[in-house]
């Protein structure tokens, strides 16, 4: 496995060594000693998430505050999605930042995405199953989220306006300005 650290401090690339065959393929998706080695993060994930999604899904972008916030290790196991990461953290070099990557069964690209980051991903292909284990336990009275189209971050989530699908509770989340 290779990780590369993203232009964001402690977001890191996670690209898996592939075995290749006649047969298939085979890869180890997480190894806690590999992945605290090449991360320094700590490994202890304790709840795995999956969501199916249609194309021109966006879900994001999420986080959980104060003592819940979760560090995330996102993966595609099937089809193609950006995922982005949002620094949330005032005191980082790179505050309201934004990395993307494309995720997809081929690859087998994960993302690492430390606490204090909000998260999302649109669905650029025609289905998607993202998976992602979280370091901490899903808590809904410190659930937090920016709007996917705030004005202050710009991101490209490589879908045309018009297929664009959120849900009713992401479309009413705050701007940042809100937030700040």
């Amino acid at each position: 496995m290779k990780a590369e650290e993203t232009k964001l401090k402690g977001c890191f690339l996670l690209t898996p060594t592939i075995y290749k065959d006649e047969r298939g393929y085979f890869f180890e998706s997480f190894n806690k000693f590999q992945f605290e080695s090449l991360t320094g993060a700590d490994g202890n994930f304790v709840q795995d998430n999956q969501s199916f999604s249609v194309y021109g899904t966006i879900r994001g972008l999420h986080f959980q505050k104060g003592t819940a916030a979760q560090s995330k290790l996102v993966r595609v196991i099937k089809g193609e999605v950006l995922d982005v990461a949002v620094d949330l953290r005032p005191e980082s070099n790179t505050y309201l930042q934004w990395v993307g990557a494309i995720l997809n069964e081929e690859n087998q690209m994960q993302l690492y995405i430390p606490k204090g980051f909000a998260h999302g991903f649109s669905v650029l292909s025609e289905q998607a199953i993202v998976m992602y284990k979280c370091d901490n336990y899903y808590n809904k009275e410190a659930e937090g989220g920016i709007r996917y189209d705030d004005p202050k971050l710009r991101i490209d989530w490589l879908l045309e306006e018009k297929d664009r699908i959120l849900s009713e509770k992401d479309l009413i989340l705050p701007h940042l300005k809100i937030l700040q």
